[in-house]
């Protein structure tokens, strides 16, 4: 089983507690609309400088969440290791 999004946590944590919606969240650390809705539906990775805003505006830590986002990204893409047909480097 995949790990959870870090937008997920952001949706539940920030969004659903505070019953802000993805605009007015976005105002308060400062993001785009456009990239606060791509992270908290699952559509983008969460940048540093996101994670940064996130834990300085709503309290959640960084990193906590560049954590989570690193554990997806190589839990999905272990997933696709059998796609990538890579011989080991065998010293001469």
């Amino acid at each position: 089983m995949a790990p959870p999004h870090p937008g997920k946590f952001i949706r539940i944590e920030v969004l659903e507690e505070s019953g802000l919606g993805v605009a007015a969240a976005a105002q308060v650390p400062g993001v785009r609309r456009a990239t606060l809705s791509d992270l908290v539906t699952g559509n983008a990775s969460l940048s540093p400088e996101t994670a940064l805003r996130v834990e300085k505006a709503f309290g959640l830590s960084m990193d906590l969440l560049l954590r989570m986002q690193a554990w997806h990204d190589e839990t999905r893409m272990r997933a696709r290791a059998d796609e990538i047909d890579i011989r080991r480097h065998q010293p001469a």
